[in-house]
């Protein structure tokens, strides 16, 4: 059978149209227009009912989610703050934009923080974003214990972990403020757009006026009005709200969340059983905790050099897969050596050997059985043909 687009999103709900239609006609694309049931209100209030916490607050993307939630800490200038060598590069980027210190820790192989390392650095930082990179969640239990005893908050980057679980505990929920994305290779496809949540009411009154609810328009949001008052005209504006229409987008995606989640494991799980049976694919199991969300596979090249491995996803291109290989795409924003705008950058040469191995493979939820049977047929006919070639 023809191979699918990796790239292309599921179709919008048919539901979405009519609020589309009304939208276009009143021209009402602004969050604050109205007194009550914007778009982006409902959105909030649906999101933090579904996730099971007090406040959410949409914003413009997952990046600016992360830059409020520091700056709603109220953390002191250049605060040092922690996250993962494997991370998207929009990370340690709200990092250095909320004025801050970006501080790296090593990742093992199987993508999650190397333990040892995060304690250890973990006494030099004010605050911490976990990154649970593509979906893959490190050691809660142990990150959270050691934070907790050091009085440091965590803010969960959890843009590709909408709906996974940890002990049945929601991930974003586990650290002081959650971030998501709405960013259209996400499970929740507005284009773009990411919405935070916590049950800090002083702490989301402060990101909700830094959003943009200039004067007095954060009296539209459901918090305690006393959280607000003393922040008045207090707080600088970053503009980062996000509009009526890309709310309605997103709103109407929330119903297709537990049909989506359910067939991306399917899809993801079948892909990986079918990999493992090469002895040069090892595909990191998840913590035994954690019930994933997958959109997409990730998984090791064992025992190739660097020629090999840049040879297999020149011919799984070739036969219609495209493959990014971390550490070896050119400039990969995902490769913390090419994070240039952070000061003193360190070397992590445990998270560099992983990159240079780890493979990324996009697994649309829409995907069928037969075309993910296809997809893993592909990678692994790639795989041969290169290794043969090498031996």
């Amino acid at each position: 059978m023809s191979l699918p687009n990796l790239h292309q999103a599921e179709p919008l709900p048919k539901s979405l149209e009519a609020e589309i239609h009304r939208l276009m006609e009143s021209g009402d694309l602004f969050r604050y227009t109205a007194d009550k049931d914007a778009p982006a209100t409902l959105l909030e209030a649906e999101f933090a009912e579904m996730m099971g916490t007090r406040f959410a607050l949409a914003v413009s993307s997952c990046s600016a989610a992360l830059f409020l939630s520091l700056k709603a800490l109220e953390l002191p200038a250049q605060a040092r703050v922690l996250i993962p060598g494997f991370t998207f590069a929009a990370v340690p980027s709200a990092v250095v934009h909320a004025d801050c210190l970006p501080v790296l820790c090593e990742v093992g192989d199987n993508y999650r923080i190397d333990m040892d390392d995060f304690a250890k650095k973990l006494p030099t930082v004010d605050a911490v974003i976990i990154s649970h990179m593509r979906g893959h969640t490190s050691d809660m239990d142990a990150i959270m214990a050691l934070c907790d005893k050091a009085g440091i908050p965590v803010i969960e980057d959890a843009a590709h972990s909408l709906g996974t679980t940890w002990h049945g505990r929601k991930i974003g929920t586990l650290g002081r403020i959650g971030c998501f994305s709405f960013q259209s290779y996400k499970m929740i496809n507005a284009g773009e757009g990411g919405i935070l949540i916590t049950d800090d009411a002083d702490l989301v009154a402060r990101a909700i006026i830094m959003s943009g609810a200039y004067e007095h328009n954060w009296k539209k949001h459901p918090v305690l009005q006393d959280a607000f008052a003393k922040h008045q005209n207090q707080l600088p504006l970053y503009n980062l709200r996000l509009s009526n229409l890309s709310a309605a987008v997103a709103r109407a995606q929330l119903p297709e969340l537990g049909r989506r989640i359910a067939d991306g494991l399917r899809n993801h799980d079948l892909v990986a059983a079918r990999l493992s049976t090469s002895p040069y694919i090892s595909v990191p199991a998840p913590l035994a905790p954690e019930v994933r969300a997958p959109d997409s596979i990730q998984f090791n090249l064992v025992g190739l050099s660097d020629e090999s491995i840049s040879a297999f996803a020149a011919q799984a291109a070739d036969l219609g897969v495209k493959v990014q290989v971390f550490g070896q795409s050119t400039d990969n924003a995902r490769a913390f050596w090419n994070w240039q705008f952070i000061p003193d950058l360190p070397e992590l040469p445990q998270t560099r050997a992983m990159l240079m191995n780890a493979c990324d493979v996009r697994l649309p939820v829409q995907l069928s059985t037969n075309q993910c049977e296809a997809i893993a047929q592909t990678l692994l006919g790639a795989l041969e043909e290169v290794t043969r070639a090498a031996a």
